[in-house]
Formats: structure tokens, sequence, C-alpha cells
């Protein structure tokens, strides 16, 4: 175990913080240290296909890394973007292949939800994709899904590249820049992180009721008239 992970498991233990996120941190540190700044971009790649991974830790750890001289902030940044992208690639791949046909079909088998609905929302994405490409990159949780109905739109490749490039590159400058400059200070990321992804999944969860409310209503609507 190098003197990084010790650090970093000797204060989580002093504190009595076992969770996974630590042993995400962990992991994430000593991957970087035995395959170096490549390791980072590895992990922000898995963090961007299974978005569970919180970008918020993996990212300050890349810092923190680089900061010990494992290796530089530049090759941090540019390893990180890079499994950024990949990992977004694999995702508009996955929309690709689903296409809108088969998102059709399968909303037309699920209660509430109408081939319509798919097709106003590739419309959607069709006018406003590359806004939502490019913040979309920026919000936790959507930074992942957000490839996936621009495989569906069929947004073009390097339209898509560059956008998610542009957009990862300063989500990731400004965490991996805050582990960089806070070392062994960085949980204090965590907590405002945290706050913006309880927002987000609050946001979200207000969307889905709402969805589900009008959607309801409609449904009574009709059958009343009817």
């Amino acid at each position: 175990m190098t003197d990084t992970t010790l650090t970093h498991a000797s204060a989580a233990s002093s504190s009595g913080d076992t969770s996974w996120l630590t042993s995400l941190a962990d992991w994430t540190v000593s991957l970087m240290e035995i395959i170096g700044p490549v390791g980072a971009g590895v992990a922000i790649a898995l963090e961007n296909l299974f978005p569970p991974l919180p970008s918020e830790v993996v990212l300050p750890m890349a810092g923190l890394t680089a900061s010990r001289g494992s290796f530089t902030l530049f090759e941090a940044l540019l390893w990180t973007t890079l499994g950024s992208i990949v990992g977004a690639f694999a995702l508009y791949g996955l929309g690709r292949w689903l296409g809108a046909a088969r998102l059709r079909a399968f909303a037309a088998k699920m209660p509430l939800l109408h081939p319509e609905d798919v097709d106003r929302t590739v419309a959607w994405f069709e006018r406003h994709g590359g806004k939502a490409v490019f913040f979309g990159r920026m919000v936790p949780i959507f930074r992942s899904l957000i490839s996936i109905p621009a495989g569906v739109a069929k947004m073009s490749l390097w339209r898509f590249g560059l956008l998610t490039g542009a957009g990862s590159l300063i989500w990731n400058t400004i965490f991996v820049l805050a582990g960089y400059l806070l070392g062994e200070n960085w949980h204090v990321i965590e907590q405002y992180a945290d706050i913006l992804q309880y927002v987000v999944i609050a946001a979200v969860g207000l969307g889905i009721a709402w969805f589900l409310y009008t959607r309801i209503r409609s449904l009574l609507e009709a059958r009343h008239g009817a």
C-alpha cells in the first residue's frame, strides 16, 4: 500500500468513515499509482458507464495523486477527459443501437407511456441537443445519461465528441484542481458535491411526478369524456 493510500485510509479510520466512498477513493488512488495517469482515465470511464460512481470523488483523487508527483496535472486533466469521452461514446453507441424504433415499441407496451413521447423527446433533442450535451456533462447523473438520447437522435459523431470533450474538460478541471490544491483535505469537496447531487435528484423526482400527474389526469379526462 502506498503512502497516499495509507494516509487516506488512516484519516478515514480516525474519523470512523468506512463508507463505500472511502473504499472507492482508496481504490482509485491505488489504481492511479500503479498504472499512472491512464488509471485516472480508466476510473472516470467507468464512472461514465456506471453513474452511481461519483466523479466528484474520482476526479479529486486524480488531483491528489498528481500533487504527490505520480504524474503531472496536465496528464491528470488529459486522461480524465479522454476517459470521459470514451465512456460517453460507449453510452452513445447504446443509444444508437436502441434507436427510436425500439424505444417506440417499448413505450407502446408500458403504462402511461406512448410512442409519441419518444418522438417528442427526439424532436426536442434535435433542437436543443447541443446545449443538452455540453451542459449535461456538468450535471451529476445526467453526465452519463445524456449520451443515450444523443445516440438515439443520431447526433453526428464529431459534434457529440466535441461537445462532450468541452463540457467534460470544464467539469474535470474544477474537481481535479480542487483535489490538487486541497490535497488530503479533499473531503471538503464531498459536502458541496452531495448538495448538488441531492438538488439534481430532487429536480428529477419533481419532473417525474409532474409527468405522471399530467398523464394520469389526461387519462381520467379522456375516460370522463368518453
